[in-house]
Order: structure tokens, then C-alpha cells, then sequence
């Protein structure tokens, strides 16, 4: 029976890591918050109506019908646009809408706080970034809305970039975030992280020119955060991040030879699913490796299996060269590569983990050694001291 071998991979991708000729891209979804000790997407959704008063409470669940939080918060956004006065639908009036879009948010900014969140995934993801020397700079993109990016990247002191320019109300620029470096005159330099937060941010507000601000701090209570862009009926001039953010991907995509780390992403964003598979069809020496804590999702699998450089790494089974079999367990498993039977670099913690090692070239030796688990875990004061220095 074909079977695929977890340390070939690991190996082979600490190779195309290596590469510094490579455009890098990490795509991040809910899982990894969640191993942060985030709430994912349904568990939010369980502790923002948990935390709504009872009035409020019943109006936002039928807002939930048949749509996920987002799609909740964009009809609420949509149905306060089109009332005025008393005028009243689905027994709300524009004021009660923007009155719960309002609560909504402030509940979203309540779970997502990142005290006692564990950083250590977010530390060693930012080493990894720090320590990256590509010809492009490495981008990062997430659909989550919380601060854990933004805190780890400057608690090791990683310069990064995420579209706005200022400190207590920073405004965004769209001619900097289209800037090719190497191209544009005019560019963020090259050693700046780039951060693209696509379905916005718990310290997004809008500014009273009804643009959107980021804040050094997530939303004051009754503020509502710049959360998700509503369709095509919102006000244009509200959407031009989201807009220009999500162009951004697209075009980051189709940069030649990228390789794409998706983790956490359930793959439930058809939208967003459609850019993916769409660049990995048209792009065939780029790779995209989407790791898959659970269940590979039916949607990935059957993509996988006629797209050969969309590789699906799950925990007891892998899609490799649109090749779908099992793993062969390891006579000498190494603990950020396999663990309990299962392949570890699905979880958002190991990859980190894993990343961070691979930027300062112990993983390739370890492997070779046949190491302990334990020598390849690195400590973070270590890794934070690397970061520092660079």
C-alpha cells in the first residue's frame, strides 16, 4: 500500500524554505488563534450571544439564521443603511441596528482579548519572519480579527507593515500596499513584514469621515469595530480596505514561484477558497501546502486530487502530488514532526515551532541526527534574542 513519509516531507519543505529566491506567504485562519487559546469561529459566535443582554440576545439570533457571525454583522450593517426614522424591518429600526452592531462588536473585542492567551506559537512565528532573508518579503494574511500577529511581531521587534501609516489614528494607504518592492519607488522597504489583516481588526474603528482608522488598543466600549466588509451595497468608501486588502492576496497568489503556508483555515470562505485554488491552477511552479488539523475538508480534497502543487498535510493522511494516502509512521519520530501517531505539523503550535527552527538551519541536522524531540523545541528567550539582534 502507497503510504507517504512524514520526515521527507519536513525535510523537503525545510528545503523550499530555504530558497531564498521564494515569495513566502502564510495564510492563517481561526485554528491558529485557537491554539493560542482563542475561541475559533463557532466557539466566538457561542461567547458573543452568551454575552448579549436578552433583548439583544434574541434579535442577534435571528440575525444568525442560516448565516455564520459575519454575514450576521453585515446584514445588521445593511439593514441601518436603508432605514431612517421609525421605519422598521424584521421589528428592527436603523437605530437598534447600529445600537447591536455596536454590542456585537464590543462582545467580539471581549473574547478575542489575548490576556492569558498562550504567545509562545505567535513568538516563534514572528522568529521565523525575522529571520527570513527572501528576495520578496514575507506576507501574511489572516481572516482573524484579534491582536496576536501584531503582539508578537513587535514584542521580538520585527518591523512589519500592515497598510496604515500613523501611531494614534493611523490611516490607510492603498498606494503603499500595492507597491511592487524592487519595482515602485515609492515601496515599504523589503525587510518589513507584511500584514494583511483581510477581514479587518478589533482595533480597526471608523474615523468621522467615515474611514476606516487603526487604533493602538482594540475599540472603545460603544465604538464599533471595523470587523468584515459588508457586499457590494455598503457605502464604497467604507469597503476601500477590505477591497484593496483582499486584491493584495489575489495578486500575491500569482506572484511566480510563491510558496504558501495555509494553517487553521477550515475552508468555508467560498470567496476566499476560489483565489486559492484559482492561483494554484494557473501558477503550477508555486506550491501551496494547507495543513489540516481535523478533517481535510471535501471541498480541499477534491481540488487536491487534479491540482498536483496543492498539497494537503492532515494528521493521518496527506494529499502529495494529488497522491492521497496515509503517512508511514516513523521507526524515530521527532517531536515538531510527529506526535501520538499523528503528524504534527498540522497543529498551528508545531508548525510554528517548526518555522522558527527553519530560519536558523538546526532542523535539517536534527532530522539527519535523528534527534530527540526535546532538541528540537526551541526555547523563546532564545529565539527572541535571535530575533532581536537581526
Amino acid at each position: 500500500m502507497l503510504e507517504h513519509d512524514p520526515l521527507r516531507f519536513a525535510a523537503d519543505l525545510n528545503a523550499k524554505l530555504a530558497t531564498r529566491s521564494r515569495h513566502v506567504c502564510a495564510f492563517l485562519g481561526a485554528g491558529a488563534s485557537r491554539a493560542c487559546g482563542l475561541p475559533d469561529v463557532a466557539q466566538l459566535e457561542e461567547r458573543v450571544l452568551s454575552g448579549l443582554g436578552t433583548d439583544d440576545h434574541e434579535m442577534f439570533v435571528r440575525q444568525l439564521e442560516g448565516r455564520n457571525l459575519e454575514q450576521a454583522l453585515s446584514r445588521l450593517r445593511r439593514i441601518a443603511a436603508l432605514l431612517t426614522g421609525d421605519e422598521q424591518f424584521e421589528d428592527l429600526t436603523h437605530t437598534q441596528a447600529e445600537t447591536l452592531d455596536k454590542t456585537v462588536c464590543q462582545a467580539i473585542v471581549k473574547a478575542l482579548d489575548i490576556q492569558g492567551a498562550d504567545l509562545t506559537p505567535i513568538y516563534q512565528l514572528a522568529a521565523w519572519t525575522a529571520r527570513a532573508n527572501y528576495r520578496l518579503p514575507i506576507e501574511l494574511f489572516t481572516v482573524n480579527y484579534d491582536l496576536l500577529l501584531e503582539t508578537g511581531l513587535e514584542h521580538l521587534r520585527v518591523p512589519y507593515f500592515d497598510g496604515f501609516v500613523g501611531s494614534l489614528q493611523a490611516r490607510f494607504h492603498t498606494e503603499l500596499v500595492e507597491a511592487t518592492p524592487g519595482v515602485d519607488e515609492e515601496c515599504v522597504p523589503r525587510f518589513f513584514v507584511r500584514l494583511w489583516k483581510l477581514h479587518g481588526s478589533v482595533n480597526w474603528a471608523w474615523g468621522e469621515d467615515q474611514q476606516i482608522l487603526r487604533r493602538g488598543q482594540p475599540v472603545a466600549e460603544g465604538v464599533p469595530a471595523a470587523i468584515y466588509p459588508s457586499d457590494a451595497k455598503y457605502e464604497e468608501s467604507r469597503r476601500v480596505p477590505f477591497v484593496v486588502l483582499q486584491d493584495r492576496l489575489r495578486r500575491a497568489l500569482q506572484q511566480p514561484e510563491t510558496l504558501v503556508l495555509i494553517t487553521g483555515y477550515s475552508f468555508s470562505d467560498n470567496h476566499l477558497n476560489e483565489m486559492l485554488f484559482d492561483a494554484a491552477a494557473r501558477r503550477e511552479r508555486s506550491e501551496f501546502l494547507a495543513f489540516c488539523h481535523s478533517q481535510i475538508p471535501a471541498v480541499l480534497s477534491s481540488r487536491a486530487a487534479t491540482t498536483p502543487n496543492l498539497q494537503v498535510i492532515g494528521g493521518r493522511e496527506a494529499i502529495l502530488g494529488g497522491v492521497h494516502a496515509e503517512w508511514k509512521p516513523p521507526a524515530d519520530p521527532l517531536g515538531n514532526v510527529w506526535d501520538d501517531g499523528q503528524l504534527a505539523l498540522r497543529d498551528f503550535r508545531h508548525l510554528a515551532a517548526y518555522l522558527a527552527l527553519s530560519a536558523g538551519g538546526e532542523f535539517e541536522t536534527k532530522v539527519a541526527e535523528g534527534g530527540p524531540a526535546s532538541s528540537v523545541v526551541p526555547r523563546i528567550g532564545a529565539v527572541g534574542g535571535a530575533a532581536g539582534n537581526g
